[in-house]
């Protein structure tokens, strides 16, 4: 009786074959994703804007909160009273708004007060949109509108 030899292939050769099928399927994932995020367009979450809350002005400040956001979604908030570090999460129509460390200035309570509304709220808010040049974080207890700053 004869012996039939089997081949197995090495290895190497398998390794290159995963290789080849992980990297087909990332490249289909790409092609599914990249026509959405195209097809958003102007709606693009602002990352690397500046924007400035959209409330009523304070008794006995002209300051407006304002909201600064680099490009990797790290931002600095800029309060009546307080400075704020924070960081964004942003998927799709998404956000989680992760507060971080504050420094404190002097301010009257209801300014202090005002501030610690618009963390509870930023805090809270789970989706974002573009109207315009205003973003609108909402999905907690507030709606909160930021403006993209033009200059």
């Amino acid at each position: 009786m004869k012996q039939r030899r089997t081949t197995h292939p090495s290895s190497a050769h398998t390794g290159r074959r995963c290789i080849s099928v992980l990297s087909a399927g990332l490249a289909a994932g790409l092609a599914i994703i990249h026509p959405l995020v195209s097809a958003r367009g102007e709606s693009a979450f602002p990352f690397g804007r500046e924007l400035t809350a959209e409330v009523e002005p304070m008794p006995g400040t002209q300051r407006q909160p304002t909201f600064d956001i680099d490009e990797k979604g790290l931002a600095d908030l800029d309060l009546w009273c307080a400075n704020v570090k924070a960081r964004l999460v942003v998927v799709a129509d998404t956000i989680t708004v992760l507060i971080g460390p504050k420094t404190e200035r002097s301010c009257p309570p209801e300014q202090a007060r005002a501030d610690a509304e618009i963390l509870a709220a930023l805090a809270e808010a789970t989706n974002w949109r573009l109207e315009d040049d205003v973003l609108v974080l909402t999905g907690g207890a507030v709606t909160l509108r930021f403006r993209l700053q033009t200059n």
